[in-house]
């Protein structure tokens, strides 16, 4: 029983961080389409364009400071996923950033595109890596804490959120666009579809080394 549980254990991390990878990967084409971004996004790039260092880094800093106020306000040390995506998020968009001949298309239709797939695999990111069920990511962590301490619905603490961001951003001189506005109006859409599909699909990943391994002791 403590093999299978290790098992278990060790896919739902290799399910996490291939979460993560999709994930990163769908948030810069939807930055490399330079139509708009995720509100969040626009922040990072606003700090980028301001202060310099990169987009993931800026990523990172700013999930410290988030995971901080979460702690502080839930009183709870933050779990190990929540550094994780933290982390590694901010590597891997970085490293993204960095492939040769991703470049932002010419024309509006092909800048479009761009930005649609990389909402539907930033969809199915989110999808896998929230299935996995190891913790959630830093900004997801503190809407929880507002939600706890307020006593507010979740969806009015995430408008109330990202409205926020999306203005500081702004200011900054973030990315705020047409393709801001789509973002926000379908990954709600795409995540709600996403997410059953790579429940299903994690939960066969997991259990099937399981059995395999339940009937090997069997005989």
């Amino acid at each position: 029983m403590k093999n299978s549980h290790n098992l278990s254990l060790l896919f739902r991390w290799i399910v996490y961080f291939i979460g993560l990878l999709i994930m990163s990967f769908g948030i810069v084409l939807t930055i490399k389409a330079n139509i708009g971004c995720a509100p969040w996004d626009v922040l990072h790039i606003g700090l980028y364009r301001q202060f310099g260092f990169t987009i993931g880094t800026w990523s990172i800093i700013v999930g410290v400071m988030i995971l901080t106020i979460s702690a502080l306000l839930s009183k709870q040390f933050p779990k190990i996923g929540a550094f994780l995506n933290m982390i590694f998020v901010g590597l891997f968009i970085d490293l993204y950033m960095m492939i040769p001949y991703l470049h932002t298309p010419h024309t509006f239709g092909a800048k479009l595109i761009m930005l649609l797939v990389g909402i539907v695999i930033t969809g199915y990111g989110m999808g896998f890596y929230i299935s996995a069920n190891m913790g959630a990511g830093p900004r997801d962590s503190l809407m929880l804490a507002l939600m706890e301490r307020t006593g507010w619905k979740v969806q009015h603490i995430r408008i109330i959120m990202e409205i926020f961001v999306l203005l500081l951003g702004w200011l900054l001189g973030g990315p705020v666009s047409l393709g801001t506005l789509i973002f926000c109006i379908t990954i709600g859409s795409v995540v709600g579809i996403s997410l059953p599909q790579c429940q299903r699909m994690t939960e066969r990943i997991i259990t099937k080394p399981i059995k395999i391994e339940t009937n090997g002791l069997s005989r």
